[in-house]
C-alpha cells in the first residue's frame, strides 16, 4: 500500500515539476521571461487564451509527451522502491535517524544559500544585475508564487506629493498653484479650420529595430519607410512598458501602466481614466479592433471616450483567421468602409493584431509577396523565423492598402494619420544598435512614430526622445485643439525647452527607468541597484563626479513619474 501510495505521490509531483517548467519555458519563448504572476492576466479571458495556446503550440504532441514522460518517471519510482525495498529485506540495513536527520538539515540549509542567515529570495536573483544571469537563478514556482502578491491593486500614492517639484518641472507646471497636475492647453491659433479627421493606428508589436526605418538590412517595411519620409516621424520614440492592453492603456489616457502584475484595464479601480480624445468635440468617435473587445477589457478602457462606436467580431463581413479574428488587410479595408461614409469628423482608433503569435497569413491570400532571407539573415536581424519575418512584412503590404484606399476617399487630405507601435519585442538587435539596447531590452519599447497628412503637415525628423504618453498632446496640439491634460503626456513639439525623456518600466523585474537623448538610466524598486548606460557610440565619457550627478537627476525624475503614475491611476477620473 505504501509502494502504490509513494509512487503516485511521486508521479503527480514530477507532473507537477515538469508541466510548471514546461510553461515557464513557453513562456520565456513567447515574451522572454520567466513566469509569474502576471501570466494570470489572460486566465480572465479564457476563450483567447486557449485558443492562442492552440494555435501557437503543438498541444497535442506536448501532452502526449508529458504523459509519456510522467509514465516512465512513475515506472521507474515504482521499480526502484521495490528494488530498495527487497535489498533492505535481504540485507536488513539499519535504519540511521541521526545520518537522514543531518541530511535533511543539510538539505534545508542549501536554501539558504552558502553561509546566509536567510533564505534566498526571487530579488537575490536580481542582485546579479544581469537579466541572463537572474533568469537562470530564478526558480518558477518560487518566482510564480512570490510574485502573487502583486496581483492586488496597488495605489499607493503617499509618495507622489513629495515629488511634485520635480514633476512640476517636467510637465512644465504653473509653479503658484501647488499639486495640480491639470493645466487648459488654449493654442494661440485656430490654424486648422478645417477641423481634420483623425485615424489613429495602434500596431501590434511594431518594433523600431525590424523595420526599414531603423537601417534593417531586410527592409521589411518600405512602404511605411516612404511615408515615414513625407510625414512627422519621430525615431526615438519609447512605449512605456511592454504588452497590448499596456500599450492601448498609455495611448489613451497618457498614464504609464505602472501596476506590477496585473493590467490597469483589468482593475475597475484603475480603467475609468478621463482622455483628452473626449476633448475633441464634434467629431464621431470609433475603435476598430479586429477580436473581441472584452480580451484584457479593452472595452472597459475604451467606454471612457463619450459616445464611442466600437467595431469588433461578430460586427464584420470578413471571417476571423485564427483567435485574434479577422486579417489586418480585412480590418483596414472594413474601417475605410465605414469612414468613408463619414460626414462629420471624426476620431477613429484601429488597433491591428496580426503581427503577433500564432504568425499566420489568411487563407488564400494572394496578393502578398515576401523575401525568403534565410535562417542566419533573419536571426542576424531580429527576427525568429520566417513566419515571424513575413508577419512583419506582412504588416507593410496592410498599411499600403489601408492608405493607397485611403487616398482614393474625400476625407483623405483633410486626416491625420497616426501609427505609433502598441510595444516592441526583445531580439538581437546588435546590427542597428548599440549592445545596449540588447542588453537592457530596449528593443522591447522601441517604436516608431509617424503623423501622416501630406496636405495638412510639414515633413519633419525629430531625434529626440519621447514617449507613448505624449501621442494625444502632441496630436491636440498639431490640430490646435483646446484641451485639458491632467497626465503625465506632454506636447513634444510646441512645448519649448523640455527634457527628452521616456520613462520605462519592466514589471516582471521591477526595473524603473528613463530613457534620454543619450542615456538609459534603470535602478529596481525591489534591490539597491542603479545603472547608467550610453545608448549611442560618440557619447563622450563622463567623470565620476558627472556621471552621479546625472544618476542622481535621472533617479528622481524615475521614482518621480513611477510615484505620480501610481496616484493618477486612481486620481485621474473620467470627467462625467
Amino acid at each position: 500500500r505504501n509502494k502504490k501510495i509513494w509512487t503516485a505521490y511521486l508521479a503527480i509531483i514530477s507532473f507537477a515539476i515538469m508541466f510548471a517548467y514546461g510553461a515557464d519555458f513557453a513562456n520565456f519563448s513567447y515574451n522572454h521571461t520567466r513566469i509569474g504572476a502576471s501570466a494570470l492576466n489572460f486566465m480572465e479571458d479564457p476563450y483567447e487564451m486557449f485558443r492562442m495556446v492552440w494555435q501557437s503550440y503543438p498541444i497535442i504532441w506536448i501532452m502526449i509527451g508529458l504523459a509519456v514522460g510522467i509514465f516512465f518517471i512513475s515506472t521507474l519510482f515504482r521499480r526502484t522502491h521495490g528494488a530498495v525495498d527487497a535489498s533492505n529485506y535481504w540485507h536488513k540495513f539499519e535504519y540511521k535517524r541521526r545520518w537522514y536527520l543531518a541530511a535533511l538539515i543539510l538539505m534545508c540549509w542549501f536554501v539558504f544559500g552558502f553561509l546566509h542567515l536567510k533564505p534566498l529570495t526571487r530579488q537575490d536573483a536580481y542582485r546579479l544585475n544581469d537579466n541572463f544571469k537572474s533568469y537562470l537563478a530564478l526558480n518558477p514556482f518560487q518566482n510564480f508564487i512570490t510574485s502573487l502578491k502583486q496581483r492586488s491593486p496597488d495605489f499607493n500614492s503617499s509618495e507622489a506629493g513629495r515629488y511634485y517639484p520635480i514633476i512640476s518641472g517636467f510637465l512644465q507646471l504653473n509653479p503658484s498653484v501647488k499639486n495640480n497636475y491639470e493645466r487648459n492647453i488654449m493654442p494661440n491659433s485656430r490654424g486648422l479650420e478645417s477641423r481634420p479627421n483623425i485615424v489613429l493606428v495602434l500596431c501590434e508589436s511594431f518594433s523600431m529595430y525590424k523595420s526599414s526605418m531603423s537601417g534593417n538590412k531586410l527592409n521589411s517595411t518600405p512602404y511605411f519607410n516612404e511615408l515615414c519620409k513625407n510625414g512627422v516621424f519621430f525615431n526615438h520614440c519609447f512605449t512605456p512598458t511592454f504588452g497590448t492592453a499596456r500599450g492601448l492603456f498609455a495611448t489613451i489616457t497618457g498614464i504609464p501602466d505602472v501596476q506590477m502584475s496585473r493590467f490597469s484595464t483589468q482593475n475597475a479601480e484603475a480603467v475609468n481614466q478621463q482622455t483628452i480624445i473626449n476633448d475633441f468635440e464634434g467629431y464621431r468617435k470609433f475603435y476598430f479592433v479586429g477580436g473581441r473587445s472584452q480580451f484584457n477589457n479593452f472595452r472597459g478602457l475604451m467606454k471612457n471616450i463619450d459616445s464611442i462606436d466600437i467595431y469588433e467580431k461578430g460586427r464584420y463581413r470578413s471571417p476571423d483567421i485564427n483567435v485574434w479574428g479577422i486579417s489586418d488587410r480585412d480590418l483596414f479595408m472594413e474601417a475605410g468602409d465605414v469612414l468613408k461614409q463619414q460626414t462629420k469628423p471624426f476620431f477613429a482608433v484601429i488597433q491591428t493584431a496580426h503581427n503577433h503569435r500564432p504568425f499566420m497569413l489568411p487563407p488564400g491570400e494572394k496578393d502578398f509577396v515576401c523575401d525568403k532571407p534565410g535562417k542566419e539573415a533573419l536571426e542576424e536581424n531580429g527576427f525568429e523565423s520566417q513566419a515571424e519575418y513575413e508577419a512583419f512584412c506582412y504588416t507593410d503590404f496592410c498599411f499600403k492598402l489601408f492608405m493607397e484606399s485611403a487616398k482614393q476617399q474625400a476625407y483623405f487630405n483633410n486626416t491625420i494619420f497616426v501609427f505609433i507601435g502598441d510595444h516592441g519585442v526583445e531580439g538581437e538587435s546588435s546590427a542597428v544598435y548599440p549592445p545596449a539596447w540588447n542588453a537592457q531590452r530596449l528593443s522591447d519599447e522601441h517604436v516608431p512614430l509617424l503623423f501622416y497628412a501630406p496636405a495638412l503637415l510639414k515633413p519633419a525628423t525629430y531625434n529626440y526622445t519621447i514617449s507613448q504618453i505624449d501621442v494625444l498632446p502632441t496630436l491636440a496640439g498639431m490640430v490646435h485643439q483646446p484641451y485639458t491634460n491632467s497626465t503625465l503626456g506632454r506636447d513634444v513639439i510646441n512645448q519649448q525647452d523640455i527634457l527628452h525623456a521616456a520613462f520605462i518600466i519592466h514589471h516582471d523585474e521591477g526595473n524603473i527607468g528613463v530613457v534620454t537623448d543619450d542615456y538609459y538610466f534603470v535602478k529596481n524598486i525591489n534591490i539597491t541597484h542603479e545603472e547608467l548606460v550610453p545608448l549611442r557610440n560618440e557619447v563622450p565619457a563622463l567623470s565620476n563626479q558627472q556621471a552621479d550627478s546625472v544618476k542622481k537627476k535621472l533617479s528622481e525624475l524615475t521614482s518621480a513619474i513611477f510615484e505620480t503614475s501610481r496616484w493618477m491611476l486612481l486620481n485621474n477620473k473620467n470627467r462625467e
